[in-house]
């Protein structure tokens, strides 16, 4: 079959990947002049800044791609586990050094910031390990079927419990319950409108730990882009989609500004809303908005809190905001590279909060660059957040693998399983088996 698949990120190159190596003539439709997405890199004054995630969790899927689609991924890069996931420095100036891959290590972590509250910890995300297998059989590794799923994963996804409710009842420190919901907070959810069942995020930290590819992630999103020409892909950048071709509720193709393009088949791994003729079947969801990015090239080298550990989160006190720094990417010989996302205010001095919470770059900062929610949502052509958690009825909202359009499928941040790396990686296998071989 003929399949256009739309958008050049992740989760598009994954789909087409698969696609082409099941037998089908597979094109894909990118807008920027490069692919990778948010999975890309910029360069500034010799200093190359990871523009997305520096570490992803679930190395199987990345594994599986690769080897499905090809060559496994150890003959392209290395795929190198990080020690400390994340750091968290508190207001109250405590600092936990969360480890990854070991029930033990974060026990120990969490008794070191307050004794006795490891047990606490650890029975919150031991509480997810059976959540985690049954939605990985039937929902995050096959398309969800109701009548081939076991009843407690259709009573995980029907459950009206939030995250919040969840955290709450299992951890009574504060800093325990921010480290839980943290990676909801950053991408710009509200815990109490985020499913209980997507907990089972801390169980996979714990469980299989975070990795990274050194000289930063950008490199997997490079490999894999060498992987679509390997497996015969037409590429086409700097083309973007302006509708998608839909007649009697069937996909017939999509239009660009040089045409239109006819296809049996057409992924959409972008947001659907962009597109005139998908409106009028997208009901109730939004995209979630995007933070600022500055990213640093500094002189030295950064503090080995920070450098040894996957992100370091700076949580603020009341009135301040959460800064999340990264530091993927590459910087010439006696420098270094630092990205942080935050959502306060565009007036604030950074350098100057850094260094009021810990983190002194005054008189080091050699590159600035700084890349608002608009600027970011323009260069990713929208949000790869996905979509906003507005409760349990987000999830029958949400699109992916199919659609209610015929010959349409969903991958990406904004369908089914939803944003992050492993994630959109895992959309596009589903994909894959919806569609099936050629």
């Amino acid at each position: 079959m003929r399949v256009v698949v739309v958008g050049g990120g992740f989760a598009g190159m994954a789909s087409a990947a698969r696609l082409a190596k099941l037998g089908h003539a597979v094109t894909l439709l990118e807008a920027a002049s490069t692919l990778g997405g948010a999975l890309g890199s910029t360069t500034v004054d010799d200093f190359t800044f990871d523009t997305g995630p520096s570490t992803t969790l679930l190395p199987a899927v990345t594994r599986d791609l690769f080897r499905k689609s090809g060559r496994p991924i150890e003959r392209e890069l290395d795929l190198v586990p990080v020690e400390v996931i994340r750091t968290h420095r508190f207001a109250d100036g405590a600092t936990l050094a969360l480890p990854g891959g070991s029930r033990a290590a974060q026990k120990r972590a969490f008794d070191a910031l307050h004794p006795g509250s490891g047990a606490a910890w650890v029975g919150y995300v031991d509480s997810w390990a059976e959540p985690w297998e049954r939605l990985r059989k039937d929902y995050l590794e096959r398309p969800w079927d109701p009548d081939l799923a076991h009843p407690d994963a259709a009573a995980l996804l029907r459950s009206r419990t939030t995250l919040h409710q969840a955290v709450t009842r299992h951890l009574d420190d504060p800093r325990a319950r921010a480290v839980a919901t943290h990676s909801f907070v950053a991408d710009g959810h509200d815990p109490r409108r985020v499913p209980a069942w997507l907990g089972t995020i801390s169980y996979v930290e714990q469980k299989f730990g975070a990795w990274t590819v050194d000289g930063g992630l950008s490199l997997l999103g490079e490999a894999l882009a060498r992987r679509l020409t390997t497996r015969k892909v037409e590429i086409h950048t700097a083309t973007p989609v302006t509708d998608v071709l839909v007649r009697s509720a069937r996909v017939r193709g999509v239009r660009t500004d040089a045409g239109e393009l006819e296809a049996d088949v057409v992924v959409c791994a972008v947001d659907p809303r962009q597109f005139p003729a998908l409106r009028p079947w997208i009901r109730g969801t939004r995209p979630v908005a995007l933070p600022r990015i500055t990213h640093l090239g500094i002189s030295g080298a950064l503090p080995p809190w920070v450098a040894d550990s996957g992100e370091v989160v700076l949580h603020g006190g009341r009135g301040e905001s959460t800064l999340v720094l990264r530091h993927g990417g590459t910087a010439p010989v006696d420098h270094a590279v630092l990205t942080v996302q935050h959502r306060g205010d565009a007036r604030t001095d950074l350098v100057a909060e850094l260094a009021a919470r810990g983190v002194d770059l005054r008189d080091r900062v050699v590159t600035r660059v700084e890349r608002s929610p608009a600027d970011l949502t323009a260069l990713w052509g929208g949000s790869p957040l996905g979509v906003q958690w507005r409760g349990r009825s987000t999830l029958r909202r949400r699109w992916g693998p199919t659609t209610p359009v015929a010959g349409l499928y969903a991958a990406g941040a904004h369908a089914t399983p939803g944003s992050g790396l492993p994630f959109t990686g895992l959309s596009g296998a589903l994909v894959a088996q919806s569609v099936g071989p050629a």
